[in-house]
């Protein structure tokens, strides 16, 4: 595949803002009923059935329906959406925080099903599944040479709680094809990628979006990093476009003190619903800093909203997406939902951080896109605010709505020597894709190095980053990371790291020189 270097901050920048249309602030109602209510609706039953009846050619009705459905909601903003039943299991899932199935990483590398890591302590690592592994068959079914779309193969590989699968294994490192029998369980899907020591007194969460597990992730983060004497507290929702109002409620309730605001909403018809934070938070007191950038939203902005209108905490970053709709999600029974905006909401100043739409959908996310052209990824003074929505909070500190969580601190987007290409190319998946690779070729180069051998070894060579530069050249990326070497470097390592060693091994690594980090480390 060939690239455009000119479009990939915007390219990489719209598939992180995909998480962003689908993680609102759910709610999950009884399903609604859409009986006839008036002629008009009457009509478009009577259409479908007429076309299904008596038009002249097959037609696929149900694709008529679903159009019809989609060029409604088009209609009435950028979050109240259609998902077909192909896509809502996904959510769904994505959004409860566990799967059932074999418990692999994987990736297809040249037609093959190749195992990245298996997840640790589930069904495939204790039966023996090791990375660089290939899954030749799942059961009966040949998986190799085939290019199965993703969603096929995880509906061989997915089951039922205690069922069992037989995989046909080609283990590389030993030359040879084994027959492993795996009992399908449970497999968590973390929310809550690394809770980790920046220093002897700071903690840091990453939370990637809110699921249904969000909470209690963040709880055990919480604990174990007070435990090792963490006195202030990092929470980074860079990148994570929301999901579960209620698990950012929750996580904001335990740093503020009793009867603070946390949000409220406002329906259509006026009704208000106010979410005050309790007693007994678990931590109330210490420093608090929140790290957003143009990727956060919806439930990630109601947490930075809160610390920041009650004085909690410092927001640092860049300027959030600006997602201040709630919606409520109504189940079909073929499997599809609709998501129906059905409030909005607003931080404890009254603020909304709703960015307007009112020129369509097409705009209204290029407007995300625009911020590389306008200055204000890399200029504080760039970002466009209205004097006419100005708020205070109760020390005094202005406070802007209408688009987005605007930091107390700003920091540019990470880049060095302007190639912010190479920035954001280090936070997709062609990075990991390389690593795999890298690793598949001599895994044996990395075997019983400790963590800090492997630092060691990783900044002492250019193998890698020569290599990649290579492979970047080879996808048709005419992108040279001459300038950029040490930030390559890192994500390079970081990524080995993760494969190698775990996620919070990736984060120990990609923090260290992060700027967000580094103007925490300055307050």
């Amino acid at each position: 595949m060939k690239y455009n270097v000119k479009y990939l901050p915007i390219i990489i920048f719209s598939t992180l803002a995909l998480g962003v249309v689908l993680g609102g602030m759910l709610n999950f109602p009884n399903a609604a009923d859409f009986s006839d209510r008036n002629n008009s609706r009457s009509k478009l039953n009577k259409l479908i059935d007429f076309i299904d009846n008596e038009y002249v050619d097959d037609i696929n009705t149900d694709s008529i329906v679903n159009l019809t459905v989609d060029n409604i909601l088009a209609q009435l903003d950028p979050h109240s959406v259609y998902i077909p039943p192909s896509d809502q299991l996904e959510v769904v899932e994505s959004m409860k925080g566990n799967f059932v199935g074999i418990g692999v990483n994987f990736y297809m590398y040249n037609d093959s099903v190749a195992v990245i890591k298996p997840v640790e302590n589930g069904p495939s690592a204790k039966a023996g599944i090791k990375a660089g592994d290939r899954i030749l068959y799942a059961d009966k079914t040949k998986l190799f040479g085939r290019k199965l779309p993703s969603d096929s193969l995880y509906s061989k590989l997915k089951g039922t709680v205690g069922s069992d699968i037989e995989l046909t294994i080609y283990r590389k490192s030993e030359g040879k094809k084994l027959k492993v029998k795996i009992k399908r369980d449970v497999i968590p899907l973390k929310s809550v990628d690394a809770a980790l020591l920046l220093s002897n007194k700071t903690g840091y969460i990453k939370i990637n979006r809110f699921a249904e597990t969000t909470y209690r992730e963040f709880m055990a983060g919480l604990t174990k990093l007070k435990q090792q004497g963490a006195k202030s507290l990092v929470i980074d929702v860079r990148d994570n476009g929301g999901g579960y109002m209620e698990e950012a409620i929750a996580i904001a309730d335990e740093l503020l003190t009793d009867k603070q605001l946390i949000v409220f909403t406002k329906n259509k018809n006026g009704n208000i619903d106010k979410t005050f934070a309790t007693k007994k938070g678990s931590f109330e007191t210490g420093n608090v800093f929140v790290l957003i950038n143009e990727n956060s939203a919806s439930a990630s902005e109601i947490l930075a909203g809160a610390i920041q209108d009650n004085d909690r905490g410092t927001i640092v970053g860049r300027r959030s997406f600006g997602k201040g709709l709630v919606q409520r999600e109504m189940d079909f029974a073929d499997g599809s939902a609709v998501r129906l905006t059905i409030a909005r909401y607003y931080t404890p100043t009254g603020r909304s951080i709703q960015k307007p739409y009112s020129k369509g959908n097409e705009a209204y996310f290029k407007e995300s896109e625009a911020r590389f052209g306008n200055g204000e990824l890399y200029e504080k003074d760039s970002i466009k605010v209205s004097d006419t929505i100005k708020f205070k909070t109760k020390k005094g500190k202005i406070v802007y709505g209408g688009g987005g969580i605007v930091p107390d601190v700003f920091v540019p987007l990470e880049v060095e020597h302007g190639n912010e290409s190479a920035a954001y190319l280090l936070q997709s998946g062609i990075v990991g894709n390389f690593v795999f690779e890298q690793l598949d070729k001599n895994r044996s180069a990395f075997k019983g190095l400790t963590f800090e051998q492997f630092k060691i070894k990783m900044n002492q060579t250019d193998l890698y980053f020569n290599l990649f530069q290579k492979f970047i050249f080879g996808n048709g990326l005419d992108l040279n990371f001459g300038k950029s070497k040490s930030l390559v470097k890192r994500y390079l390592t970081a990524e080995f790291a993760r494969q190698l060693y775990g996620e919070s091994c990736y984060y120990e690594i990609v923090l260290k020189e992060d700027a967000m980090i580094k103007a925490v480390s300055k307050k």
